[in-house]
């Protein structure tokens, strides 16, 4: 089923549903974050607008009996029989304490020890609502307005937690997506979301980029000509700062085209996966810049101030709001290893990935929960940003080195841009174009020949959908030690050589005049 074609400003939300049980459904993932249809933006779009938008699948699933009624038992007073909760005083955990780092550069030396014990912990040791703890997710919102701008009382929408990013994307793409679907992505694009794709049976379009992020003109392009046999696209994937693979970050003209296209052609921008640092004029509370999936966010080192996100530009530039859901993670800043992620969008969109979650993981790790919101609690928000912000200065240290590593081994043998983002490079390896193809094949370089030389990258053709020939290599700078940087680059463009050389003996020419 196609988009619908517009919306109608003065149409109201949906008011509150109750299950047929009787049993009032809690939709909302914090007991805060109930909004009152009385002052709600009248821009705001109504949530009979997200029909056409959500899945069959999305729509046949029904809100769990049991976990619906969880925000229903910390009403003063509730003698609570519903739940099979285990007895908290079976779990042999006493007390947890964890040592954490100063966040501010000047003093990362310097630690503090958190205590995890009583309430505190005993709610990290239990179950909790489907879209997180309600205290986290509130601090979350509270944070999303803080760098986007965007207050969850009166813009419809809603946050919810979950296993890590790629969770609630994963959740996300189900919701929204039905067999034979068209959808609009970056090309290259992260490669974590193509089997999605594959699975759903989606009709993909490839969008270009360069170093500058998504090419706008062209996704217009594509859209102006979209072919009548195909269904109109429902959303645009995007990873706008420091993408994966590129390292780039869009710019902000380029952002301002697409979120007009996304209004005139009815479809969802899903902004992904990041944390990124911005330069600070007075304090980070004052907004200077930014479905988008952007763990990148928190990363960015660039000199010119970060551009504003989609999620907040929807909100400062005049039309329409709820085209955008936000994907966040703390895999770069806090650690990977926890799996916590939130996605901040539409509340019917954010509801049905809750409805999945229901009948799946069933929530975030509560326990995930409860030790990162004691840190961030701790720090506050200015900890927190002296901490992205000292991040981001690490790796801005290693992508000046790894820079300067290829500079020195592979100038004249492969081409590229600095990123201002993330932890990847994407380059051009100069190879003999193959048969079929306007440019050489980086497969063979980087999956056999480089791999006998002890150097781990990925080719190219790992993040276009259809896997085509691609002379690019994605390399990352994040965990390699610096002190290798160099010897990884030499080896590398070791490999290179011996390719160009036995391309211009099979062809008697100079391989290296040709690309």
């Amino acid at each position: 089923m196609s988009p619908p074609t517009g919306f109608n400003a003065d149409s109201q939300m949906i008011a509150s549903v109750t299950h047929n049980d009787g049993i009032p459904m809690v939709a909302s993932p914090s007991p805060t974050a109930e909004c009152s249809t009385s002052t709600v933006d009248q821009r705001v779009l109504p949530a009979s607008f997200y029909d056409s938008y959500l899945s069959d699948t999305a729509k046949r699933y029904l809100p769990s009996p049991i976990r619906k009624v969880i925000p229903l038992s910390r009403i003063p007073g509730m003698l609570s029989l519903f739940a099979g909760l285990p007895a908290p005083e079976t779990f042999p955990f006493q007390q947890l304490t964890v040592t954490v780092s100063h966040p501010d550069t000047a003093n990362r030396d310097k630690s503090t020890t958190l205590t995890l014990e009583g309430e505190v912990l005993a709610e990290g040791l239990q179950y909790c609502d489907t879209a997180g703890i309600p205290k986290f997710v509130d601090w979350l919102c509270e944070l999303q307005e803080r760098y986007h701008g965007r207050k969850r009382d009166t813009e419809g929408w809603a946050l919810s937690i979950g296993c890590g990013s790629q969770d609630v994307l994963s959740k996300a793409f189900t919701s929204l997506l039905n067999e034979g679907d068209s959808v609009l992505v970056e090309a290259p694009v992260y490669a974590g979301v193509i089997p999605i794709f594959d699975l759903h049976k989606c009709h993909a379009a490839e969008v270009s980029t360069d170093a500058d992020g998504i090419l706008a003109d062209d996704l217009e392009h594509i859209l102006q000509n979209w072919p009548k046999d195909k269904r109109k696209p429902k959303l645009l994937y995007t990873v706008p700062y420091g993408c994966n693979p590129t390292g780039a970050s869009a710019t902000l003209e380029r952002r301002l085209k697409v979120l007009q296209l996304a209004r005139e052609y009815n479809f969802l921008i899903l902004e992904g996966l990041s944390f990124t640092t911005c330069q600070r004029s007075g304090g980070f509370k004052k907004v200077e810049s930014s479905l988008i999936d952007d763990p990148y966010f928190y990363l960015y080192y660039g000199d010119a101030p970060r551009p504003p996100s989609y999620f907040q530009l929807e909100k400062e530039i005049a039309g329409p709001i709820g085209h955008v859901v936000r994907f966040d993670s703390f895999s770069k800043i806090l650690s990977s290893g926890m799996r916590l992620g939130f996605v901040s969008g539409p509340t019917p969109v954010v509801t049905a990935i809750n409805l999945i979650t229901s009948s799946s993981t069933l929530q975030p790790s509560s326990f995930s929960q409860v030790v990162a919101y004691s840190l961030l609690s701790h720090w506050g928000y200015e900890g927190l940003q002296n901490h992205v912000d000292h991040i981001a200065g690490v790796y801005r240290r290693k992508r000046d080195l790894f820079a300067e590593a290829m500079r020195k081994h592979l100038e004249g043998l492969a081409e590229w841009s600095t990123p201002e983002a993330g932890m990847f490079v994407w380059f051009k390896l100069l190879l003999p174009p193959v048969p079929g193809s306007d440019e050489g094949d980086s497969e063979d370089v980087i999956v056999r020949r480089a791999l006998k030389e002890k150097v781990l990258a990925l080719p190219g053709t790992s993040f276009f959908t259809n896997g085509r020939t691609s002379a690019y290599v994605r390399a990352s700078f994040s965990v390699l030690p610096e002190e290798q940087f160099d010897e990884a680059m030499r080896r590398l463009a070791a490999i290179i050589k011996e390719v160009r050389k036995e391309a211009e003996r099979e062809t008697g020419s100079d391989a290296g005049a040709s690309v």
